[in-house]
């Protein structure tokens, strides 16, 4: 296993990737350093803890999109689209972090 330093959202983590798979690690760092920017840089949350449960769940649902088309239209609003639709899905989500982070921001 090739262990690899990546940088997430400006933090640096050593990863293993295994033989052959260094690109595909690399692609999916790339996807997740892209998603959790994108929700920082949008303003309105700044935990990185939050900011990475956002991302995931945006990464989800993109995957799960290619799988039922149907879906495409609020995936697109949840994830920056834009419209009142949009703000309405991503401000249930970041309500529903928020219960189930609690008051000391830990899920466990």
């Amino acid at each position: 296993m090739k262990q690899l330093e990546v940088k997430i959202m400006g933090q640096s983590y050593v990863l293993g990737a295994p033989e052959g798979g260094e690109a595909r690690l690399l692609e999916a760092v790339e996807r997740v350093d892209t998603a959790m920017c994108k929700i920082r840089d949008a303003g309105k949350i700044k935990a990185r803890d939050r900011i990475a449960v956002l991302a995931a769940l945006n990464l989800a649902f993109d995957i799960e999109e290619r799988d039922t088309p149907p879906a495409r239209a609020s995936v697109a609003a949840a994830s920056g689209g834009g419209t009142a639709e949009a703000d309405a899905v991503l401000g249930a989500l970041i309500q529903r972090l928020d219960a189930a982070l609690g008051e000391d921001g830990r899920l466990i």
